[in-house]
């Protein structure tokens, strides 16, 4: 099972090797475990502090397909002054633990080449601001299958806090899923040696990918994580299931080219069942939540 990581690659490595691009190839970073791939595409939208940026990207041969996804942008000065509807090229560089873009520069818009639109793409979960949970709300049920095959819904949690999330085991950006597992296996280290609400705090993470993410890969990715079974749980289900609670935390969830476009959520849920608290992205700390927890039970009593 530790070579989970390695098998999962492979198979993600094959997979993208059939995608057919006109992108340059990745360039190996000497004594570094980074890779950098240049690549071109449309902006579509440029986050308030500048610190990220969305972009529908031609094919990354090698990396991934072509598909809109935010990227970090380390240096604000290179997107000062870009809109929604702009061609640049930009480096990629991929580390283990981190992706960011530089060298943004703009260039022709017939120089970007994206694929021939569909007539209208299959979005699986949308948004509906009025069916958005907000901090105060009670959890809504659920029913979902765990790593073991064994159910679960929100009953198994009760008189326990517990922080969920949502990845796919495929995900390749190291800093949207794969992140938010590396923080989930810090926050269950913090749990087995802490005390009070912290030490009976619980762990979910959900998959938004159920036709690959059965209970047996899930099962083989927790191994992969150290995760502990009575603390840490991962959560596959029907489609119908898992899209009601993307749906409901507004995590955008849209199949592209044999992968996954999607936003991220995490949310603490208190031992009486409602949202203490909803972290967007990927900027949270497991500190942060930590401080949560803990203010939590204490505003709880």
């Amino acid at each position: 099972m530790h070579t989970f990581r390695l098998k999962r690659l492979a198979v993600m490595g094959c997979a993208l090797l059939v995608v057919a691009g006109c992108n340059r190839a990745t360039t190996e970073i000497p004594n570094s475990s980074a890779r950098r791939y240049d690549a071109r595409g449309i902006v579509r939208a440029v986050a308030p502090d500048r610190r990220s940026i969305d972009v529908e990207h031609e094919d990354i041969r090698g990396f991934m397909p072509s598909m809109t996804m935010p990227f970090s942008v380390r240096d604000s000065k290179q997107i000062a002054g870009m809109r929604s509807g702009d061609a640049i090229s930009f480096r990629l560089t991929v580390t283990d633990d981190d992706s960011w873009i530089d060298q943004i520069k703009k260039i022709n818009a017939d120089e970007v080449r994206l694929p021939a639109p569909t007539a209208m793409p299959k979005t699986r979960s949308t948004i509906d601001d009025s069916a958005r949970l907000r901090e105060g709300e009670m959890m809504p049920p659920f029913e979902l299958t765990d790593q073991n095959g064994e159910r679960i819904t929100l009953e198994t949690f009760r008189g326990h806090p517990f922080v969920l999330t949502f990845i796919f085991t495929r995900c390749p950006i190291p800093n949207f899923c794969p992140l938010m597992s590396k923080n989930f296996t810090e926050l269950q280290n913090a749990i087995k040696n802490g005390s009070g609400s912290l030490a009976q705090t619980r762990l979910l993470s959900i998959s938004f990918d159920p036709d690959f993410d059965t209970p047996q890969i899930l099962k083989a990715y927790a191994d992969h994580e150290q995760a502990d079974r009575k603390i840490w749980a991962f959560a596959t289900g029907e489609k119908s299931k898992i899209d009601n609670l993307t749906r409901a935390f507004s995590v955008y969830v849209q199949a592209e080219a044999g992968t996954i476009s999607h936003g991220l959520a995490t949310a603490l849920i208190g031992e009486d069942g409602r949202i203490a608290r909803i972290w967007r992205g990927n900027g949270w700390s497991p500190s942060e939540v930590i401080r949560e927890i803990e203010a939590n039970k204490q505003s709880a009593k």
